[in-house]
């Protein structure tokens, strides 16, 4: 496989990161992931290790008491029989880090999502594993944000709820839906989409190429083409409301201004 650093750098630096009990947790995630994907290329992308093959494949991510496995909304709908026993959102599942991972499971995720990804490259119809009851048609893209935020813990959805005004107010040209399983932001093009949440601790990836040409005390990383943006929590976010509005706004002008 090939193993690509980027400028956020490998994942062997982002296991290292963690005490040695849950870096042998991720290790065997790693090693499961490549076992069910042997053609996929790993990277670091939004902060956490990545697996793309035909495009992206799965994430995954440690926290302080679990870890976070994204295999997309499709594979947690194709499995959610087997994933009702672990909490989880609309395209993630937390696995304890006190419990045997259930790797067993974990590869048939993958190979599902291998075989998905395969399908949408060759112009094939999405699979369908689970059928809905009623045929219950695609939500919209307002319908999937709700969805998503139905789903988190209290104390995480006030905070993400928090920053997601200050965006949705900063400009009326801002449409917002579920991207990267998050919600995410575009004009035009993608700008700014939530990252992993860790306690406390609020994750905005803003992606357009442009940002970089603005400049704030609250935008990190001297990345090519992106920059970071971290708020403590809500009470942060909602003092950072002012910057945060402008930085959007600049943006948004540079975008209309190419």
């Amino acid at each position: 496989m090939k193993k690509y650093t980027t400028q956020l750098g490998t994942i062997d630096k982002y296991i290292a990161g963690f005490p040695e009990p849950v870096q042998v947790i991720l290790q065997q995630l790693r090693t499961t992931i490549k076992k069910a994907a042997p053609a996929a290329e790993e990277s670091i992308n939004y902060g956490v290790p990545t697996f793309t093959l035909n495009g992206n494949l799965v994430h995954f991510a440690a926290y302080k008491n679990h870890i976070g496995f994204y295999p997309a909304p499709s594979a947690i709908e194709a499995f959610k029989k087997e994933l009702s026993v672990y909490k989880g959102a609309k395209g993630s599942v937390q696995f304890s880090i006190d419990k045997p991972l259930p790797l067993a499971l974990i590869s048939k995720i993958v190979k599902f999502r291998v075989k998905e990804n395969e399908a949408k490259t060759n112009g094939e119809k999405n699979l369908k594993p689970v059928a809905k009851k009623g045929g219950s048609k695609k939500l919209t893209d307002n319908e999937q944000v709700k969805e998503y935020l139905s789903q988190l813990p209290p104390s995480q959805k006030k905070d993400i709820e928090a920053v997601r005004k200050i965006i949705k107010r900063a400009s009326s040209k801002l449409n917002e839906r579920i991207k990267w399983n998050a919600p995410s932001y575009y004009y035009k093009e993608d700008i700014v989409t939530f990252g992993p949440y860790k306690t406390h601790k609020l994750l905005l990836v803003f992606h357009h190429p442009l940002i970089v040409k603005i400049k704030s005390t609250l935008l990190e990383g001297d990345y090519k083409d992106r920059r970071l943006m971290h708020f403590k929590d809500k009470a942060d976010a909602e003092a950072n409301q002012k910057e945060l509005t402008r930085i959007l706004n600049e943006l948004l002008n540079m975008i209309d201004k190419k």
